[in-house]
């Protein structure tokens, strides 16, 4: 499927759903020996011809106790999450489970500064809109500012925009051509995307609210926050701009997805899926990109990264984000930005030693001599998972910690049949990262991760997307689904093909250590219907109706080493029939591989977040996009949402307000710790 057949594609409603459909097709021509081959090898090729393929894998992810009858079952195993399990279903309203409250505490365009304007929706204005909360709101982070954690600075992303919910009387646009989309209208796009920084409060009645006098409170924006750079790549020649001849301040961030909150406080924003913004106006005689302006090698080195995929007009009006004018920006985004939450005046940092690629996360744990350690994926089909560990350890010291991410090594992921797993590292002059292949210095190999990930021989994943460790050298995968790997395709890591439902691989680092260069692999669970033999879902039988999801995408422990999964089915929750919604999944014991459903979004929204309080009385989660994925397919409505006649007006349901992406504040109704 190419681009015109997905833009004329009438089961697509809108832009965020063409782009993903896009994104379904491939880079990475690495596919030897991809995580479904892995996976089939290890769980699959002996216990096939055993007979023995059910039986020796559920025992081996759940003990002898998955194979009882449920009743049996129940009297052997008991979950350490303590709530009423929420009933399944998707409507107009968010749910949460019985004994909780859900209250909504930042809405897009809610002023976040004593003197911003209230947000009037039809008249908005970039000026506005960079004092106001964001757009699409997906990760979530908390860090106190003192002793009972009742003040703290909340830190959240905006990844991208949806014009036809957004904007009144404008429609989609990618279809269009963006024929609507004015310069007025980008600068507001612009300004909604980023991150905001809000000082935020617990009351006496333990209600949060918002204190719009701190002087802490901003907007980072791809429009007007300027970034330096560090690590390999700064002031690289690849990095040199027209408007930044030096290569070492860049202009905002973008397409920040989910992210991270270091140990000494400061928040970590994870740009993914750059390549949409970046635009070309060459076209050859039959009217398809040209490129030819560009060397052989940089139009390889683009198109390993999927540039320039025009999915938002801002290379109109903005010759930055046109690559005709400006061949290296792209070179520019795909990095980690590290933000100093008390610190309004700090300038946010790009740090390249944490290499370049679609960032889905950078969650922080340290490795057993303190050394700072980071996962992230990055969310591509058949793309791969990734490790950095600090050349130091961590200290007291707030500005040398920030050191820490410019000074270490970066690794990639090789999962093998034998349930091993080897972090292999880029480093340059090693071989095969050497200039013969195109690798001069250790900032090629940073711009260009995924290439040099190529070459060493890494497992191309079922999209990566977070990666949670837990400080005893545990590590949970997030691998949200993969529709296009094929039967020859599959392996030890990456069992199905088809994969529609996705799957959860946990890593033990060597010595419980993160800093170790290799551990073991196993699958939690295997996503979707255990009632649909066909799926291939693996779940602790444990697990009820309610319980069991699809496509894992965000995750959170909380303070007693729970993992939480949050989901984002994107327009195919039909395959599931459930909206997307947040589980606590149990990874110990006999209750191994059980899931409950804690929380669940309104239709078309994606669940994000969750981040915990260090007390684990306060949940933060986030709903994005609500009323947009999938409407076409909700019973009653069968159509796309538009901004005058979206599918729900959640949170207001105010019939002169369109839906709006918001966070929730949940805690217990009384008090006390979630889910205990």
């Amino acid at each position: 499927m190419n681009r015109a057949d997905i833009l004329n594609d009438p089961a697509i409603g809108n832009k965020a759903e063409a782009y993903e459909a896009f994104d379904d097709i491939p880079t990475n021509p690495n596919l030897t020996r991809t995580i479904g081959e892995v996976i089939a090898a290890r769980y699959s090729r002996r216990e096939v011809f055993r007979g023995a393929l059910a039986v020796t894998t559920t025992t081996a992810l759940f003990g002898t106790s998955a194979l009882m009858a449920p009743k049996q079952a129940a009297a052997s195993t008991s979950s350490r999450y303590n709530f009423t399990e929420l009933q399944w279903g998707n409507d107009t309203m968010h749910h949460v489970a019985e004994g909780y409250d859900a209250e909504i505490l930042l809405r897009w365009g809610d002023p976040i500064t004593s003197d911003a304007p209230e947000f009037d929706v039809m008249n908005q204005s970039a000026a506005a809109q960079l004092q106001q909360f964001g757009y699409n709101n997906d990760y979530v982070g908390f860090t106190p500012l003192n002793d009972t954690g009742t003040r703290g600075m909340l830190c959240v992303n905006h990844e991208y925009t949806n014009e036809e919910v957004m904007f009144p009387a404008l429609g989609r646009q990618d279809s269009a051509g963006f024929a609507g989309m004015t310069s007025e209208l980008i600068d507001i796009e612009m300004a909604a995307h980023g991150g905001t920084v809000v000082e935020i409060e617990k009351e006496t009645t333990g209600a949060w609210r918002v204190d719009r006098t701190s002087p802490r409170n901003r907007r980072i924006t791809p429009l007007n926050t300027a970034m330096t750079i560090d690590g390999p790549a700064a002031g690289h020649p690849r990095m040199q701009t027209n408007a930044d001849p030096e290569g070492m301040t860049i202009i905002g961030t973008l397409n920040n997805c989910a992210g991270g909150m270091t140990p000494w406080g400061t928040y970590l924003m994870a740009e993914e899926n750059f390549h949409g913004y970046f635009w070309t106006s060459k076209r050859d005689a039959e009217g398809k990109i040209d490129l030819s302006s560009l060397s052989e090698k940089e139009v390889e080195r683009h198109k390993r990264y999927g540039v320039p995929g025009m999915w938002y007009a801002w290379g109109t009006t903005h010759d930055r984000f046109n690559i005709d004018a400006e061949p290296n920006e792209p070179n520019r985004f795909g990095w980690i930005v590290e933000v100093d939450p008390r610190d309004p005046d700090s300038k946010p940092i790009k740090h390249t030693a944490l290499g370049r690629f679609r960032h889905e996360g950078c969650e922080t744990t340290l490795a057993a001599d303190g050394r700072l350690v980071v996962y992230s994926g990055d969310d591509n089909r058949f793309d791969y998972i990734y490790k950095y560990v600090s050349q130091g350890v961590v200290g007291a010291n707030r500005v040398a910690n920030s050191k820490l991410l410019s000074d270490g090594t970066l690794y990639v992921a090789r999962f093998d049949e034998d349930g091993t797993i080897t972090w292999l590292p880029l480093t340059y002059g090693a071989a095969p990262l050497t200039a013969e292949n195109g690798f001069f210095d250790q900032g090629d190999v940073m711009i260009d991760t995924r290439l040099a990930a190529d070459l060493l021989g890494a497992t191309p994943m079922d999209r990566p997307e977070d990666a949670q460790p837990r400080g005893d050298g545990t590590v949970y995968l997030m691998l949200t689904n993969n529709s296009r790997r094929k039967t020859a395709q599959t392996n030890a890591a990456n069992p199905r093909d088809k994969n529609r439902f996705g799957h959860i691989i946990e890593i033990k680092e060597d010595g419980g250590d993160h800093g170790a260069p290799r551990g073991t692999w196993s699958i939690l669970v295997r996503c979707g219907d255990p009632a649909v033999a066909e799926v291939g879902a693996v779940w602790n039988p444990e697990t009820s109706v309610n319980g069991w999801f699809g496509s894992p995408d965000n995750a959170a422990m909380d303070a007693q080493g729970r993992l939480w999964v949050a989901t984002d089915q994107g327009r195919n929750w039909k395959r599931t029939g459930k909206s997307d919604g947040l589980y606590g999944v149990e990874t110990e014991g006999d209750a191994r591989g059980t899931s409950k459903l804690f929380f669940r979004c309104p239709v078309g929204g994606e669940m994000c977040g969750p981040y915990f309080t260090e007390d684990q009385e306060t949940l933060f989660v986030a709903v994005q996009h609500p009323g947009t994925d999938g409407t076409k397919d909700l019973k009653g409505f069968n159509r796309a949402s538009t901004f005058e006649d979206p599918a729900t007006r959640w949170p207001d349901f105010d019939p002169a307000m369109p839906p709006r992406p918001a966070v929730l504040v949940i805690t217990k109704k009384g008090g006390g710790k979630i889910a205990v």
